[in-house]
């Protein structure tokens, strides 16, 4: 066996990994749309009609994840000696087209769609950006189009890399190709997939030893950053923080402590604060950024707002959910601490220049989790009070904005307990990915590792290097595929999200293997201007992967 590619290996998959690329480009499919559920269908088809699936239809399995019409998970196997396999994974939603403008209607066309560029581009003055779009565009090695890049020449390197292993008429192990949705928004089609693995590798008695994710990256230099294998990718939670203050009338501003004060307090110590970051491996995380902060509500009045509610993006490396919410706590006491204290301060000096005495002290300032929150609804309340909780969840269930959805369920909460400020209530408002990584002394993991390291021999040896790399810094399904998460901080992620609908509850017996990220690189994807550099997607990727399964799998 051979670890790398020889001068003598006459594979050339570029046409058909461009002609695979172009036509489900053109299977428009944006996540939440009825082309997102059309797709699976399509692709099943496709499949279908390549010799090896049509002889073997039952090696290719389609089943439903979420949504109406059904969203549909897609699986196919070309089956090989012994029960050693390697899955390839791609999910198959895209961004909307609307960003496309005037040329919306060319989204899904790459090649009509480079010409409009181009003549757009050269039309009118440039940003820096436009010039090096002009520039790829007309060199030839980039093509454009909705989920060109993101992630659908990842999926058709997948498919020729299936064709490669059913060619071979003495293969070693088998090769799978998982096509997902909805990984654009909350990974359902991931998560269902995972859930209903153990049982389709049942079926096929197949031991499932590894996985590369085909997702793609960004690079806006030669390519070097993004052709590389990331052995773990970067894990997100959301934390909120709902703010509790006391109304006070403008004219009577120290009767009652405003939220805005509260809430910006805990705004300044956490945006941006890189004392927050993690680190893992080589890589640092950026520090958290508020998403989303107002106050709640809906009119003018000269009285003070109550309530506000921040949520933060957090992205980490190696902590637990748990250490994560406990750095935010601290952060939140500490706001709120300080907004008081300043707060008194202020008092006591207007009550000076004012001439009359200070009456009163503001209490000191509560923080919640929101388990503790509905622990007290419950005390106020009772199991009635649970109940209008878990009816307002439920008639929230479509509502797909988690921001909005948390928000009302946290008020709603707030007013059951009977919660008054100072104080604020934190907990998690949205789905976690979790992070995952490689460790090298595991020898399941070691195994892809080397198959990876072999892989780079080949690359090199194409002229266009392949990188490890620690993290792969965008949320993906690599943070379900092969992960088996910790029970007790899952628990504890469920007991502080209320949203029950972003809660991810795993089966009981997940499979679990590792996964490595290998994909196309390009630039700007989700946007107008997204690209693919077509020689590396489509024809160097192929035959990298190729190495690797072929490493992986003994042959």
């Amino acid at each position: 066996m051979t670890d790398a590619l020889t001068p003598t290996d006459a594979w050339d998959p570029t046409e058909r990994v461009r002609a695979l690329s172009v036509e489900m480009v053109g299977w428009r499919s944006e996540t939440g749309t009825d082309g997102e559920a059309e797709f699976t269908g399509r692709l099943a088809a496709l499949m279908r009609a390549i010799p090896y699936f049509r002889d073997r239809p039952d090696h290719i399995a389609v089943f439903d994840s979420h949504g109406t019409p059904p969203r549909r998970n897609l699986v196919a196997l070309v089956k090989g000696r012994g029960r050693r396999a390697l899955a390839l994974a791609g999910h198959f939603d895209t961004a909307a087209i609307d960003n496309y403008r005037d040329l919306a209607h060319l989204a899904c066309e790459p090649d009509a769609l480079t010409q409009a560029l181009i003549a757009d581009l050269a039309s009118r003055a440039r940003t820096e950006q436009e010039e090096r779009a002009l520039a790829d565009l007309l060199g030839g090695d980039f093509l454009p189009g909705r989920a060109m890049l993101d992630m659908k020449s990842g999926i058709a390197a997948g498919i020729a890399l299936l064709e490669r292993h059913a060619d071979r008429e003495d293969r070693e192990g088998s090769l799978i190709l998982i096509a997902t949705p909805d990984e654009e928004r909350n990974s359902r089609g991931m998560r269902s997939l995972r859930d209903a693995l153990p049982s389709l590798a049942a079926r096929w008695d197949l031991a499932i030893a590894g996985a590369v994710n085909l997702d793609a990256t960004s690079d806006q230099g030669d390519g070097s950053e993004g052709r590389a294998a990331y052995t773990g990718t970067i894990g997100k939670l959301l934390p909120f923080a709902f703010v509790v203050g006391e109304p006070a009338h403008a004219a009577y501003p120290f009767d009652g402590v405003s939220t805005h004060l509260l809430a910006s307090a805990i705004l300044q110590r956490v945006e941006t604060n890189t004392a927050l970051c993690d680190r893992g491996g080589t890589e640092v995380s950026p520090p958290p950024i508020c998403l989303e902060g107002r106050d709640l509500r809906g009119g003018y009045e000269v009285t003070t707002p109550e309530r506000a509610f921040l949520a933060f993006n957090w992205l980490y490396h190696s902590w637990s959910p748990s250490e994560l919410l406990d750095r935010f706590r601290a952060e939140v006491e500490g706001g709120l601490a300080a907004a008081v204290s300043r707060f008194e301060a202020e008092a006591e000096r207007y009550a000076a220049l004012a001439g009359r005495r200070r009456q009163g002290k503001m209490r000191e300032p509560r923080v919640l989790s929101y388990a503790d929150l509905r622990a007290l609804a419950a005390e106020a309340g009772g199991d009635a009070a649970l109940a209008r909780l878990d009816a307002l969840a439920a008639d929230l269930l479509l509502l797909d904005n988690p921001l909005e959805k948390t928000r009302r369920l946290v008020e709603a909460s707030v007013e059951e307990a009977r919660l008054g400020g100072p104080a604020a209530v934190i907990g998690f408002s949205s789905l976690h990915y979790p992070h995952t990584h490689l460790d090298p002394n595991d020898p399941a993991d070691r195994a892809l590792l080397d198959a990876v390291e072999a892989a780079q021999e080949t690359a090199a040896r194409l002229g266009s290097p392949l990188t490890m790399r620690d993290t792969f810094l965008g949320i993906s399904d690599m943070s379900f595929l092969g992960h088996a998460p910790d029970g007790a901080e899952t628990d504890l992620v469920a007991d502080n999200t209320p949203a029950p609908d972003l809660v991810d509850r795993p089966a009981e017996t997940p499979l679990r293997f590792p996964v490595v990220n290998i994909g196309p690189w390009g630039r700007d994807y989700h946007q107008r201007l997204e690209r693919v550099h077509a020689p590396y997607a489509f024809r160097d990727l192929p035959r990298i992967l190729d190495v690797l399964a072929r490493r992986f799998l003994g042959a």
